[in-house]
């Protein structure tokens, strides 16, 4: 049977916890190649990736989509990722061939390559505005600055857990995934001792995944002793809705000046996804088609034009 990431959302203690859990060996991995990231640069990215996608899940609606942004001052400057609640998620890494020494523990030295900044989340559900909510950096390990963020910014009380183990050799992913747990505002003293304990003992996402274990069965360590319901199964998949047609709309907006200028240069231009690192290329005669619909647009009268 091939692998397949997914992801499984849970209740436990009569419905005072939530918790979400997932394996994304397929999806860092594909990240690591697509943005040939070094190891650090992949386990940042496959780190963010795994909670995205499972904040991507907690929206209600197919349009909503949520992005979550890490700025630092460290070597690699930045990563993003964007996920909806049907498990697609991208993202990229400002500096993807950052390399630091080991940290204290011998470990990627994540927190150090991003150093220290902000995290940034923005839902996107559809209102005239978008929901905007900001943090400092914790750590810049991913996973802690998300348990931050839940509590500081959400008023939620959460753990979560993210890892990424980048195989020595070949550097590429051998083990993926993570878990948020949260507890409901109707959580009793008992409860919450109770987790309190079970997050103690644990030891670490990457340890329990490179067994072999599901995510069910990672949620049932961190849940042990609740009564732990499956509620739902998404499958996770890195994807990218870039097309020719959203390049060409973004050509176009940079506008007649800028395209005059490509012209001149007398080559044929190639842009690229941050995402995806799909190539788009646009011949000089393309160029000129653009520009004169660039023209077009902005002649095109006004709707609300009295």
């Amino acid at each position: 049977m091939s692998y397949k990431d997914y992801m499984v959302r849970a209740t436990a203690g009569n419905a005072q916890i939530r918790a979400f859990a997932a394996t994304t060996k397929e999806l860092a991995d594909y990240a690591r190649k697509v943005h040939n990231l070094s190891p650090i640069a992949a386990a940042a990215l496959g780190r963010l990736m795994t909670g995205t996608a499972m904040m991507g899940t907690m929206m209600d609606n197919d349009d909503d989509l949520i992005t979550v942004k890490m700025d630092g001052d460290g070597p690699m400057k930045g990563l993003l990722a964007t996920a909806d609640n049907k498990g697609n998620v991208k993202g990229y890494v400002s500096n993807p061939l950052v390399i630091l020494p080991p940290n204290e523990q011998g470990h990627l030295n994540v927190g150090g390559a991003i150093g220290e900044g902000s995290l940034t989340v923005i839902r996107d559900m559809g209102l005239k505005e978008p929901y905007i909510g900001q943090v400092p950096l914790y750590s810049g390990e991913v996973a802690e600055d998300l348990t931050y963020y839940f509590t500081k910014s959400e008023q939620t009380p959460s753990s979560v857990g993210l890892g990424v183990l980048v195989e020595r050799e070949n550097l590429s992913v051998i083990a993926a995934g993570g878990f948020i747990v949260q507890l409901m505002p109707f959580a009793d003293e008992e409860t919450i001792t109770h987790l309190e304990e079970n997050l103690k003992k644990f030891t670490s996402v990457t340890d329990i995944l490179k067994s072999g274990k599901t995510p069910e069965e990672l949620l049932s360590i961190v849940l042990e002793g609740f009564d732990m319901e499956i509620t739902d199964r998404v499958d996770l998949n890195f994807y990218c809705n870039c097309d020719r047609d959203r390049v060409e709309r973004a050509l176009i907006l940079v506008g007649e000046k800028e395209l005059q200028s490509m012209i001149g240069d007398g080559k044929e231009i190639e842009l690229k996804c941050q995402f995806c690192n799909k190539a788009y290329t646009f011949s000089i005669d393309e160029l000129r088609e653009l520009k004169e619909r660039a023209k077009a647009a902005k002649l095109q009268p006004r709707s609300d034009a009295k």
